[in-house]
Order: C-alpha cells, then structure tokens, then sequence
C-alpha cells in the first residue's frame, strides 16, 4: 500500500478533471480560440498538475520518509527525496 492510498480517490477526481481541461485546451486549439485563453486554460492545468503533485509529495514524505527515517534509511531516503524534489520544481 502507497502511502498516497488514501487520497486516491482525491488524486483521481483531480486528474479526471485535469483531463477534461486538456481536453478543452484541445479544442480551443482546434477553434482558433484566442492565444491568452489557451494561455489561460494552460497555467490552470499547470496549477492543477503541481497540486497533484504536492498531495502525492506530501504523502510520500508522511509515510516512506517517515518510516525509512524509523527503518535507520535516512541517508538514502534524505537524497531521494532532494532529487525528486529537484525534479519537481522543473
């Protein structure tokens, strides 16, 4: 079990509805519709991808950092977790 287990069901009703953004974006492109609100719909998608991310980081360092710090890991777990973290703020 995934420490982001219990907000499953939270992380999916998010990404259901990122999908559906992307896929207006599309069709605002589709339209010709004007560039600053694809723009727009873009920043909103990107806000909404980085919240998603930041519940599952969250997650991530209530549970495997937390127990790899009990688990006598800490080391390992302190640079995974710089790197993803690296990553994340791309």
């Amino acid at each position: 079990m995934h420490p982001y287990s219990e907000a499953k069901d939270d992380l999916g009703r998010r990404l259901k509805k990122i999908e559906g953004q992307v896929k207006g974006i599309q069709r605002m492109i589709e339209n010709d519709k004007y560039c600053v609100d694809v723009l727009v719909q873009v920043a909103a998608v990107r806000a909404a991808m980085t919240r998603v991310g930041t519940i599952i980081l969250e997650n991530h360092a209530r549970g495997c950092v937390k127990k790899a710090m009990e688990d006598d890991q800490a080391d390992e777990m302190i640079k995974e977790l710089v790197d993803i973290v690296g990553k994340f703020m791309k």
